[in-house]
């Protein structure tokens, strides 16, 4: 874990032989110089697994299914067919207008052989002009009557090609509600697709925080029951509009890599980093010691008289975040305490300490 602001020493302490008529031992610990950094707000938040995509499928038209070929749980890709419906009548009313625009088609075709034909005779005046004037509207309207039954064609071709249900998108059923031989309507759900990728984190967060977002990024969050695994995330979006019931505002959160267990639907703990707008006395969370009785101790380093040795000194604790605690009264910015090998330690022993620039 990283400390920005506070100067870390690591320093190496070795077991020596305790002086003549020094009977306590010398124990190897690890300090750090106290300094000062921002104070945060670290606020924990619940939040939930949202898909960007997330659709109750409907059919196109009505009608009786008579096939399912996906049920909840399965994946599916995009494209992939997932519900089928009685289309018998669909497809005669298909053929019937495919022969209805070949019939037009053929008409047509007549005609303008009739009108050519009719044209190469005029100039002879083998035949009137008014009927070759006739076979000009009769060219109009066959052609008219071609593009009417091509229409007609191409939405009963639509009509059938919407007995069949596909996936709008690749994901997992989450839920089926028909089963075969039911008659379904267009409007009604018959399954819910959800997409298992670019997945997010939605929380609400109480509005007397949101000023507290301006410059924040950053996030961290763990999911279900698993609190100790924690994973980066950043801050995707921020909807500053109230909910006058509940007084929070949605942020939604996005992780930095994808975590291969996260699904939608799953509960999530959010961790953010708020400013304060103050600076204090910061120091790592490993060196504070807490008791039963209330003590908060921390152990600094001590060189008066010529001897390191280590005093055990009372603190007052502010807000923690990120790892740290920022200390309110009994500690200054400058002294040293110990971060690790504090846990039995007694007041005046000594620790043999190398010799660090500064130290």
């Amino acid at each position: 874990m990283r400390f920005p602001s506070i100067l870390i020493i690591a320093v190496s302490f070795a077991f020596v032989g305790a002086p003549k008529g020094y009977a306590q031992p010398v124990a190897p610990v690890e300090v750090i110089q106290v300094a000062t950094d921002t104070i945060r707000e670290s606020v924990q938040l619940s939040g939930t697994v949202t898909a960007e995509r997330d659709a109750a499928l409907s059919v196109a038209i009505s009608g009786l299914v008579s096939s399912l070929q996906a049920d909840a749980g399965d994946v599916v890709e995009r494209g992939d067919q997932l519900l089928e419906l009685d289309a018998e009548l669909a497809t005669y009313q298909s053929q019937a207008a495919e022969a209805a625009m070949l019939q037009s088609e053929r008409a047509l075709a007549d005609a303008r052989r009739r009108l050519e034909e009719a044209r190469k005779l005029a100039p002879q005046q083998s035949i009137a002009e008014t009927v070759v004037k006739g076979l000009e509207a009769e060219v109009l309207e066959d052609e008219a009557a071609v593009r009417q039954a091509q229409a007609d064609a191409s939405y009963q071709r639509g009509i059938l090609e919407r007995h069949t249900l596909n996936a709008p998108f690749a994901g997992v059923i989450s839920a089926r509600y028909v089963n075969p031989g039911e008659w379904v309507t267009p409007g009604t759900a018959v399954m819910d697709l959800v997409s298992i990728q670019r997945l997010r984190i939605d929380v609400q967060l109480p509005e007397d925080n949101l000023t507290q977002l301006d410059g924040l990024n950053s996030a961290q969050f763990s999911l279900g029951s698993n609190r100790e695994e924690m994973y980066l995330a950043r801050i995707s979006a921020i909807v500053p509009v109230s909910d006058p019931t509940s007084r929070t505002a949605l942020v939604r959160i996005v992780p930095q890599e994808a975590v291969e267990h996260m699904r939608p639907g799953m509960s999530a703990r959010v961790i953010l980093q708020l400013e304060t707008g103050r600076n204090g006395v910061v120091i790592p969370r490993d060196a504070v010691l807490r008791f039963a009785d209330g003590r908060v101790v921390v152990w600094v380093v001590d060189q008066a008289a010529g001897l390191t040795e280590v005093e055990e000194r009372r603190v007052d604790t502010g807000r923690m975040f990120d790892g740290k605690v920022e200390i309110v009264n009994g500690l200054a910015a400058g002294e040293f305490v110990i971060v690790r090998g504090n846990e039995a330690l007694r007041s005046g022993q000594r620790v043999n300490v190398a010799p660090l620039a500064g130290f």
